[in-house]
């Protein structure tokens, strides 16, 4: 595992650069850890799809935070889904984790989703993702760098594909979604249903 200040380092670049290099990074919790293969980029205020367009709220308040740190939120009032923050201390970027594929503790993964018709699914899509690693309320700005929540970067993809972000009706065209191709456990695309707001 890097040390706190290597990961601190690598996560405090532009959103838009750091969330391609968290492809294939290992994120753990406790007994079960998963590969990224999907990711997606917010930038704050200069992004109407981000949390933090607005400004600062309780909800939101770990995205100004210092990178390297995990922002959790609870979403249609059945789900959570998980960030990285990164970018510089106050800036509020930070790249949603959508999907990855379970490489440790694939029967605690199973047992947390049992709905899961296949391994591939276990973690695809960011609600899933937290289920399987049991990420809450609970772990909302967690330290990355320390167990039982860890972050560990791995060597740049060889070839990553960008395309829409998934159900989002403002700056819907933007091409922040990073994925690995040719990975079962990367999600569909689906643009935003009408008149449902889905900003992450």
């Amino acid at each position: 595992m890097p040390r706190s200040a290597d990961l601190t380092a690598l996560l405090a670049g532009p959103v838009l650069e750091v969330a391609p290099q968290l492809l294939g990074a290992t994120l753990r919790h406790g007994d079960v850890a998963l590969r990224l293969t999907e990711v997606e980029a917010y930038d704050g205020a200069r992004d109407p799809g981000s949390h933090a367009y607005r400004g600062r709220t309780a909800r939101n308040a770990v995205m100004f935070g210092p990178p390297g740190h995990l922002y959790v939120y609870f979403t249609y009032g059945m789900h959570f889904c998980c960030n990285v923050v990164c970018g510089p201390d106050g800036t509020a970027s930070a790249v949603l984790l959508r999907a990855g594929e379970v490489v440790d503790g694939l029967d605690h993964a199973r047992s947390r989703r049992p709905t899961a018709r296949a391994d591939r699914e276990l973690a695809r899509g960011p609600a899933n993702l937290c289920q399987a690693l049991a990420i809450g309320a609970a772990e909302n700005g967690r330290d990355l760098s320390h167990p039982p929540l860890t972050l560990t970067p791995a060597d740049a993809p060889a070839e990553v594909r960008t395309g829409p972000r998934v159900g989002l009706r403002q700056a819907a065209d933007r091409p922040w979604r990073f994925w690995l191709p040719d990975e079962a456990s990367v999600s569909s695309y689906r643009p935003a249903a009408p008149g449902r707001r889905t900003t992450s």
